[in-house]
């Protein structure tokens, strides 16, 4: 599914403007696992933290931003659930962590045709221009990591079509993102050439809640999640990420 402008305006309009004290914020990012469809926020992670909040009985609302907004919600205010974020050694304490969705495996991608774009291993890319979203993980991973060429924009949509456009030289992704972009920004991903891998980036993805919320909010999320994943729902409904991937 291809976001236009208008849609991610619309997206924004489903965020609540105000939510009860105890009412759980779900907030997330337009990604292989949640975006905008039939003007309401949907998609695999979403339906997960649907199922998991209503099994722990709990009052929600979705809301879909651009990254850097979401992950200021759940870094500032109280009762927000955060998803899907990469579980990583800088971001461990600010966080209460709830469970893992699933695992994460990030490369650098280049345009197949960039012949002059050379990367067997990270050290390589410090010489190119690469596209990282604003206060996402990979953004935090490369600047701990010394990488200054680093060009920041809100979401990947813009960062895939500035690879196409020749504006960037490399973008860091996982291979689901990264056939979707494409797919989005009206390329094939035949057209990419995957690079070095993040090793040190590559963990798990989670749903994790804001610091100043209450413990008994956190372990009630962590056994619903516990009996959804045991019963098989969790991987039923995390199926649907390979068919959007494809």
């Amino acid at each position: 599914m291809f976001l236009t402008h208008f849609a991610w305006l619309t997206a924004l309009l489903l965020a609540p403007a105000l939510a009860s004290a105890d009412t759980i914020r779900a907030v997330t990012e337009d990604s292989l696992y949640a975006f905008v469809q039939d003007d309401r926020v949907a998609g695999p992670a979403t339906a997960v933290v649907e199922a998991t909040l209503h099994e722990a009985g709990l009052d929600y609302q979705l809301a879909l931003y651009p990254w850097a907004r979401a992950y200021d919600l759940a870094l500032q205010q109280p009762n927000v659930l955060i998803y899907l974020i990469a579980r990583t050694p800088e971001r461990e304490s600010s966080f209460k962590w709830a469970a893992k969705v699933l695992d994460y495996d990030a490369y650098l991608y280049k345009l197949k045709a960039r012949e002059d774009v050379q990367v067997q291993e990270l050290g390589d890319a410090r010489r190119y221009l690469i596209g990282v979203v604003r206060d996402d993980m990979r953004q935090q991973y490369l600047q701990n990591r010394g990488f200054t060429k680093l060009s920041v924009a809100a979401r990947n949509n813009d960062n895939m079509r500035r690879l196409f456009n020749r504006q960037i030289e490399l973008l860091p992704l996982t291979e689901g993102d990264a056939r979707r972009l494409s797919r989005e920004a009206g390329h094939d991903a035949s057209e990419l050439q995957r690079t070095a891998r993040l090793a040190e980036l590559s963990s798990g993805l989670y749903l994790a809640y804001s610091t100043s919320t209450e413990d008994a909010i956190v372990e009630r999320t962590e056994a619903a999640f516990e009996r959804l994943r045991l019963n098989g729902e969790i991987a039923r409904l995390m199926g649907a990420v390979r068919e959007r991937a494809q």
